[in-house]
């Protein structure tokens, strides 16, 4: 437990952190396109140099297996940044706006600028790729950053502030380490920061927001919520099983875009299960315990909350778990209700409640018990089907015949809705959240058209008329 001495030790380290970083950016060093497209590459640089040791950290924190920790965590930022240092100077070109015809012998423009110094709050469950990516997007539109690692990965957040101090002086990026708890008191309520993008939970999401009202700060909100997997009868049933298998195991299920639960039309539920089944033993083995391809659970307490969610319900696969190992094998639940646990909850496991349905009213209604997810995904032929669930289900972004990927793709958003999030980034959208779109109409000194000044005339108001 921290004493008094080292929290106010703490606070006056952050304190001083934010101090330089204030003066840094009121310099105008951030501005140019030549510092952030410098940074942007030495980021990249520190992350292939430490790249083992990224790829180590994830495996010591909760054996996360190589593969999905370069593809999601390394791999990922690459591209990313990649993507970012190509497109750049043309997102910071100001965009010229046709005016109106009233508005005679004028211009306008939209101009980009950097909102200042930023907060970005990563969660657990990408420890590294979940602050690296809006990092990314943060230093492209020219701002200073705090970066708070999550406490619950600490092999990982020691090699990120490693990472971050190779890259950037401390007054234009730092980190700081602290317990989810003083995030709050220490960081968002005495410092006024421009705007503050935290990943994690709903109910912490609500608390972050409540504090930057204080302030007035801008906030991204990217949470979470139940990702509904929709299946029909016109689905590859094989191709659907073997991607929605993928998906569910993932990081061990711990992704917030993981499909949750699993809605298939009744006709074809007992055959698709049959190989969602079969895929998971073909992955993990009939011991998945020993299996080095899926990530343990981060925690005991995350343990403990998913083996409370398989008491209701009836277990199909699965089932097993191993409290020493934090380990949960991939498990099916048929029998569960809307009102059970299991189903009024982020999973965040590989557990997969399994609902059927026969209409698509039916089908509606049973998504609008958790509404607003942050991913969906549907597995269907059936072009009519896929047009009105798009159409008329409110989601953050998904997969029509996939599942996780759209994730991966910087020329989207990628952000939630509602309950799920607020905001978005990746890309084009990552750099105009962390940026303030000014607006600047400008008019030539002549004509100097007499109508729009007073005195007003009827015949200046039978002109203003013509045009507006």
């Amino acid at each position: 437990m921290q004493t008094q001495t080292q929290t106010q030790s703490i606070s006056t380290s952050i304190a001083e952190k934010y101090r330089l970083q204030k003066a840094f950016f009121a310099s105008g060093a951030t501005r140019s396109l030549a510092f952030r497209r410098a940074a942007l590459k030495s980021l990249k640089a520190a992350i292939r140099e430490y790249e083992e040791d990224i790829l180590d950290a994830l495996y010591s924190d909760f054996r996360k297996p190589r593969f999905e920790s370069y593809t999601s965590e390394v791999g990922f930022l690459y591209q990313e940044i990649s993507h970012t240092l190509r497109e750049l100077p043309r997102w910071m070109q100001s965009r010229r706006q046709f005016a109106p015809m009233a508005l005679f012998f004028s211009r306008s423009a939209v101009h980009y600028e950097p909102r200042g110094l930023t907060l970005i709050l990563g969660p657990w469950n990408y420890p590294f790729q979940l602050l690296m990516a809006p990092l990314t997007a943060s230093v492209a539109a020219g701002n200073c950053a705090i970066v708070k690692t999550s406490s619950q990965t600490p092999a990982t957040a020691a090699v990120t502030a490693k990472v971050i101090a190779r890259a950037f002086a401390p007054e234009h990026v730092t980190t700081v380490s602290l317990p989810g708890r003083e995030v709050i008191p220490q960081l968002i309520e005495p410092l006024e920061f421009n705007h503050v993008f935290f990943t994690g939970s709903v109910p912490v999401g609500r608390l972050v927001m409540e504090a930057c009202a204080k302030h007035l700060s801008s906030v991204t909100l990217e949470l979470g919520g139940k990702s509904p997997c929709i299946v029909d009868e016109s689905a590859n049933l094989d191709v659907a099983a073997k991607r929605i298998a993928w998906g569910k195991t993932f990081n061990g299920g711990q992704t917030c875009v993981a499909p949750d639960y699993l809605l298939v039309k009744e006709n074809v539920k007992d055959e698709l299960l049959k190989r969602i089944a079969r895929y998971f033993r073909e992955a993990f083995g009939e011991s998945p315990q020993k299996s080095p391809h899926m990530a343990h659970i981060i925690n005991r307490k995350r343990f403990d909350a998913l083996t409370k969610l398989m008491q209701n319900g009836k277990i199909v696969y699965g089932g097993r778990s191993w409290p020493e190992e934090l380990y949960i094998e991939p498990t099916i639940i048929e029998g569960v209700s809307l009102q059970d646990p299991i189903m009024q909850e982020e999973i965040f496991g590989p557990l997969l409640p399994v609902l059927s349905w026969k209409s698509v009213e039916e089908l509606k209604t049973i998504i609008s018990h958790n509404p607003y997810p942050l991913a969906f995904y549907l597995f269907a032929k059936n072009r009519k089907l896929e047009k009105a669930l798009i159409r008329d289900i409110s989601f953050g972004g998904g997969c029509v015949n996939n599942t996780l990927v759209h994730v991966a793709d910087p020329n989207v958003p990628f952000g939630g809705f509602q309950t799920s999030g607020l905001g978005n980034y990746h890309g084009k959208e990552g750099f105009e959240t962390f940026s303030h779109k000014k607006s600047i109409l400008k008019t030539s000194f002549w004509p100097d058209l007499p109508f729009l000044f007073p005195p007003y005339a009827k015949w200046k108001e039978k002109v203003a008329r013509m045009f507006l």
